[in-house]
């Protein structure tokens, strides 16, 4: 089973910015969809956005369109997650997980277990 590894969360202030790493051992990440999603307190987990295998397609959520970018460091092996323009309500748990697909965020399914996440916290 693929284990994943989130990283880069931390405590920003409103309109800060964070980097998000998502990183594998023992896979290639550049041929898989990845993305990532969200959990906040009191709340259901949703997708924000994902990457597919070839990287020519990207989806994100509505609530992050053009805050958030995703993107591969094949060097590193990682899908990262920039996030820009932080707003209070980004704040959640942040995972990745490998997809069936990346067609829609709201057909984002995670193929694996769930890792243990990254705290984002947007709080002044």
């Amino acid at each position: 089973q693929l284990q994943l590894v989130e990283s880069g969360g931390g405590l920003v202030q409103p309109g800060g910015s964070l980097r998000l790493s998502c990183a594998a051992s023992g896979f290639t990440l550049d041929v898989l969809h990845i993305g990532w999603f969200r959990q906040a307190p009191g709340k259901e987990r949703e997708g924000v956005s994902c990457i597919s295998a070839s990287g020519r397609s990207t989806n994100y959520a509505d609530s992050v369109k053009g805050r958030f970018t995703i993107s591969r460091d094949n060097a590193k092996n990682t899908v990262d997650l920039q996030m820009n323009n932080l707003k209070t309500e980004d704040t959640a748990i942040y995972y990745c997980a490998r997809l069936f697909s990346c067609i829609t965020i709201a057909t984002m399914r995670a193929f694996d277990a769930w890792g243990q996440g990254t705290q984002v916290t947007v709080s002044s």
